[in-house]
């Protein structure tokens, strides 16, 4: 698989995940899921004017916005960026 770009944008409590194509959205959320980083998440929502996605992590005891970071960074298939405000 080639690697993607994956933008974060802290939201207080969540972060906001947008990833270019609804495959690559779903194959993350999928990862994700198998390091057990998180049980559940928003659903993915299809911008309309782009191919981005988006789907909303929140924030836990067991899973802070660095420890999010951190997972991300460790997967070869993602280039983690911050998401301009």
């Amino acid at each position: 698989m080639n690697s993607f770009p994956v933008w974060l944008r802290p939201l207080g409590e969540t972060c906001r995940v947008r990833v270019d194509g609804v495959q690559n959205a779903q194959w993350l959320l999928n990862r994700l899921g198998l390091s057990f980083v998180f049980k559940t998440a928003a659903p993915i929502t299809e911008d309309a004017d782009s191919t981005n996605c988006t789907f909303c992590v929140a924030y836990s005891s067991h899973m802070s916005r660095r420890e999010l970071e951190k997972v991300l960074a460790m997967i070869p298939e993602v280039s983690v960026m911050m998401d301009p405000a």
